[in-house]
């Protein structure tokens, strides 16, 4: 994630919305990818244009994107992706969404600097993307998953002793709301990028037939105990190449996202701008990757934490991990 800087040249980050120093309003601006300031109450000019608010910086901590001024919508790219919201009558709900909205906008973010197409699907109902945010209700089971462009996330995996049991009794390495959304994501994109593909030869090749039935390899994954597999970035990816693609490309999204961060503080060797360009070499990124993993795990173990990035990359996966960053690179070099 990048850092930004108020009008008054304090640093500012992503979330904020509102700078400390001069209490100026804060608000991210989507199709500049940039951080805007204005005094509390006034019009939103900027350099970029007209904006107001999103309908959903009215709550606390939800959302501090702005809509041009000139959209029919009242909520800002990132909140009108959304089907269905918890209900915000339950104060519980209301931090527990906010705690998901924050998730979300750093995937938009991502998908942005990536130049994927994000398409509500209020727009286009057959190709769009579209959220619900479930809280359970009754006997009501929500599952977090994704079919057709809809991703369904359960409110309940935003509290975090909730998720750390479900993550134990998964025998899960890594288990976050920014990890779901980035894995599920992922299927939504293999759908938009390589179904039916000229592609999909060499998705097959990597990560196998994706024509396997799906619901049989789930039963088999769950029914048995499957030993680490280093062809895999995770033993979940192993179950179906859907999932293998989907973890694979959460995963690429975490190295992606997180070098750019830490090439802001300038805690890699070559401070990068942004996002990799398509004329980026994998290798590079990857050496990059290693050393940074290796260095936030150490700090994690001195603060008494876990590991923040407790995987290893094997020469099979960095291969798979090349394939998404060719298939990515090519939207990126389509958009130069």
């Amino acid at each position: 994630m990048r850092l930004f800087a108020c009008e008054c040249g304090s640093r500012i980050f992503f979330e904020n919305s509102s700078c400390l120093a001069c209490k100026r309003e804060l608000g991210f601006i989507p199709a500049a990818l940039e951080m805007a300031a204005f005094p509390a109450g006034a019009a939103i000019s900027t350099k970029h244009g007209q904006y107001r608010k999103c309908q959903n910086y009215a709550h606390q901590g939800v959302c501090n994107w702005l809509v041009p001024a000139e959209s029919a919508s009242p909520l800002c790219q990132a909140c009108e992706l959304n089907r269905v919201i918890p209900n915000l009558s339950e104060p519980h709900n209301r931090a527990l969404w906010g705690d998901v909205e924050k998730a979300k906008r750093r995937l938009v973010y991502s998908l942005y600097c990536l130049r994927l197409p994000v398409v509500p699907k209020s727009v286009d109902a057959e190709n769009g993307l579209a959220f619900d945010i479930k809280a359970e209700v009754g006997d009501e089971r929500v599952l977090t998953g994704h079919s057709d462009g809809l991703i369904t996330l359960a409110l309940r995996e935003a509290e975090a002793a909730e998720r750390e049991a479900i993550r134990e009794q998964l025998k899960e390495r890594y288990r976050t709301l920014l990890g779901h959304f980035r894995h599920e994501v992922g299927h939504y994109y293999w759908d938009r990028l390589l179904k039916d593909g000229p592609d999909l030869p060499e998705f097959r090749r990597l990560f196998g037939d994706e024509t396997a039935d799906y619901s049989a390899a789930l039963k088999r994954h769950y029914a048995t105990t499957q030993p680490p597999n280093e062809d895999f970035i995770s033993n979940y990816a192993a179950a179906h190449p859907w999932e293998d693609f989907a973890e694979t490309f959460a995963h690429y999204l975490h190295m992606t996202d997180t070098l750019e961060t830490a090439g802001q503080f300038g805690f890699t060797n070559q401070p990068r701008a942004g996002y990799p360009s398509y004329q980026e070499d994998l290798a590079t990124l990857l050496e990059e990757w290693m050393k940074l993993s290796v260095a936030l795990n150490s700090l994690n173990r001195s603060m008494g934490a876990p590991d923040a990035y407790p995987f290893a990359i094997s020469p099979r996966v960095a291969e798979k991990l090349g394939f998404i960053h060719r298939l990515l690179g090519q939207r990126l070099q389509a958009a130069a």
